[in-house]
């Protein structure tokens, strides 16, 4: 039986090397601050993976370790279940984690100088991984629809930048972080299209794809034979069950002719096995990890219903955007008429609050702030009462 679904209890997670709770100084910021930043959750994970992990722990031999079929058949199975999605096993590529799989691919599969489109704002390593590598980061800006609080896609904009630029890669975001988009199955099917017609490889990066409020989620390779033969799928467990300090990710690549050299380029990284721990997590999480995500997954929707419902009534001048998919909301400060800096500095110099600064995902964010709800319901309460007591 799970027992973990208390989510309300506020758990100290200091001095547990967090890199949310343990780096703000380090990071320039106030000792005291209260993060809401980076996209972990502040629960405890499914009581099923704490007690794989303490059977791995108490073996207490640590070596070297790889999975076979029945891990594959558990990864399987999950997707099957959640997603109607299948793929051979020597079509998942185990990396330690989602960005390390873009940065392989971006080596494997572009040259230096090569144009990458993302859609900003975007979750921020997109870009870095971009420049990092020495390629040209290309901006198919999203469009906000301010009565509908809403993001949509350019798609004339696309195609355009797409031939102007010579592009050789897309990096999507789906669902999309930090708008919170769920893609709908005509959107991707067209940005598909498109990327087809254009000989542009796609990386796919669906890490938040269980957390989807409205809608469905739609794995993007699965819309069409030829959309999976352009397309490598980044998946991982750690946003789900809470497990990114574990660093496991699985990455689906159908062309055999892209995975042999995404697979090369892993291996010139000299990255080889996995740590055990994270391949045990992964088992028991997807195996017996349902009974917890259901928690979790509706605390959290009530977690964004409390934001929702606060900003409506307290917040006059801050607007919520429409919430669809992730534990990461996206708020609209702009008609406060602060400048960006200025934003910044009053939110983590007079507030005392660690989020992420919209800044960081693209020009397109700025104004805005990103929030994590994925924690309990007081550690909200006193975020939200603060900026209320400071603007209002």
């Amino acid at each position: 039986m799970e027992r973990n679904l208390d989510f309300d209890t506020i758990i100290n997670r200091k001095d547990t090397l967090s890199l949310k709770y343990d780096f703000a100084e380090r990071r320039g910021y106030p000792a005291d601050v209260l993060p809401l930043w980076v996209a972990d959750m502040d629960f405890k994970t499914s009581s099923y993976v704490i007690d794989a992990l303490h059977d791995a722990a108490e073996h207490g031999v640590y070596g070297y370790s790889e999975t076979q079929t029945p891990y594959y058949n558990v990864v399987k199975d999950y997707y099957n279940t959640h997603f109607n999605y299948d793929f051979g096993e020597r079509e998942m590529v185990k990396t330690p984690g989602v960005v390390f799989a873009i940065a392989v691919a971006i080596k494997a599969l572009t040259q230096k100088g090569d144009a990458i489109i993302i859609q900003q704002p975007v979750y921020y390593p997109f870009s870095e991984v971009i420049v990092d590598n020495d390629r040209k980061l290309i901006d198919n800006t999203l469009v906000y629809n301010e009565e509908e609080r809403r993001y949509y896609i350019d798609f004339n904009d696309f195609e355009q930048k797409i031939i102007e630029n010579n592009v050789k890669m897309f990096l999507l975001c789906n669902p999309h972080n930090p708008v919170s988009r769920v893609w709908s199955k005509d959107e991707l099917t067209k940005l598909g299209e498109i990327c087809l017609k254009h000989n542009v490889l796609v990386v796919s990066d669906e890490i938040h794809n269980d957390f989807t409020f409205v809608g469905k989620h739609h794995i993007f390779a699965s819309l069409k034979p030829e959309f999976e033969q352009i397309t490598i799928t980044c998946t991982s467990p750690s946003k789900t069950f809470n497990l990114a300090g574990l660093q496991t990710a699985h990455i689906f690549i159908k062309n055999a002719t892209i995975r042999r050299k995404f697979c090369h380029e892993y291996n010139a990284s000299g990255y080889s096995q996995l740590n055990v721990m994270g391949l045990v997590a992964t088992i028991a999480a997807y195996k017996f990890g349902n009974e917890w995500f259901n928690g979790v997954f509706n605390y959290i929707k009530s977690n964004v219903e409390f934001i929702k419902n606060y900003v409506e009534t307290h917040l006059p001048k801050i607007k919520m955007i429409t919430h669809e998919a992730t534990y990461l909301v996206w708020l609209d400060f702009r008609e406060l008429g602060f400048t960006a800096a200025e934003l910044d500095d009053i939110i983590v110099n007079k507030l005392k609050l660690w989020l992420d600064s919209g800044k960081i995902f693209g020009k397109s964010g700025e104004g805005f702030q990103r929030i994590n709800a994925a924690c309990p319901r007081k550690i909200l309460e006193e975020a939200l009462g603060r900026i209320k007591k400071c603007f209002f």
